[in-house]
């Protein structure tokens, strides 16, 4: 439970690549935080291994351009990336 005025933590999630490597590092609240944030980097198989646990969050995901908003400032160019991404299991480090 949050405290009132208090901020949640932000957790670290390590990014695997398919022999199990962890080859970079991204920050979140939430686990679908830092799976948008590598989607935005262009990784599309995405397992991210919460730091100082061996749960593995896995994800597909991708990105696709779309208008800018219209509340956007001036220079943001016309079209942006938009990541998107789909929890599609977790596993468990003892059982790979």
């Amino acid at each position: 439970m949050v405290e009132k005025g208090k901020q949640k933590e932000t957790r670290n999630f390590a990014l695997r690549d398919e022999n199990g490597n962890e080859i970079a590092v991204f920050t979140g609240r939430s686990p679908r935080q830092a799976a948008l944030k590598a989607a935005n980097r262009g990784y599309t198989d995405i397992k991210l291994r919460e730091r100082g646990t061996k749960k593995v969050h896995v994800f597909e995901g991708n990105r696709i351009q779309a208008d800018k908003p219209k509340s956007a400032p001036a220079w943001m160019p016309d079209k942006i990336w938009k990541p998107q991404v789909k929890k599609t299991g977790t596993e468990n480090l003892t059982e790979l």
